[in-house]
């Protein structure tokens, strides 16, 4: 095995996905993906709890991008804005480090999935109760930090559909904009 090559995770990341494609979430091991990758399963344990994380992992990034927008918002600034402003920083973070077809493929996988979408709706979730405690430490009461959170987590949900669907040819903060102009229409 060459363990010496760089960026195990990365590699290990793209060997579940390729796999997750080809033979199914339920089919593919962790020993599966550890091999393709080209590392012992060992390592995989090392970096991943099971193949689910191999998804999931490191979400806290998106939840940090929100949280330090709405921290660093200016007063004048309403909550919604303040969540929307961290959903688009988010999605500026999650287009850094996925390209669109990787985040599409991890998409459809999910949406296959029924354990890997109660998954996904416990990220949002999290997501979801960062911003709002993000506005509550502010001192923004309830319920209208519970609906700027769940409004922003919205946006930004349906922002990345749109996006990994390839019904679109903007970028994912530009869903993020398109989706938030989207509901301010509504009201």
């Amino acid at each position: 095995m060459a363990r010496w090559e760089p960026d195990a995770r990365g590699r290990m990341l793209t060997a579940a996905l390729e796999l997750f494609a080809e033979k199914g979430y339920d089919r593919t091991t962790a020993g599966d993906i550890a091999a393709r990758a080209g590392v012992t399963e060992r390592t995989f344990f090392r970096h991943f709890a099971d193949k689910r994380e191999v998804l999931f992992a490191n979400p806290s990034p998106l939840d940090e991008a929100v949280v330090k927008a709405i921290a660093a918002a200016d007063e004048q600034t309403t909550p919604l804005q303040m969540v929307l402003d961290g959903v688009r920083e988010a999605a500026v973070g999650l287009a850094e480090a996925r390209t669109r077809p990787q985040a599409a493929q991890r998409a459809r996988i999910v949406e296959a999935t029924p354990a890997l979408q109660e998954r996904e709706l416990l990220k949002m979730a999290a997501m979801t109760a960062a911003a709002q405690a993000a506005l509550t430490e502010r001192g923004i009461g309830e319920p209208t930090a519970a609906m700027a959170a769940y409004s922003g987590v919205a946006v930004f949900q349906t922002a990345f559909s749109r996006w990994v669907s390839g019904a679109t040819e903007l970028d994912l903060p530009a869903c993020v904009d398109e989706a938030a102009a989207t509901l301010r229409a509504l009201t």
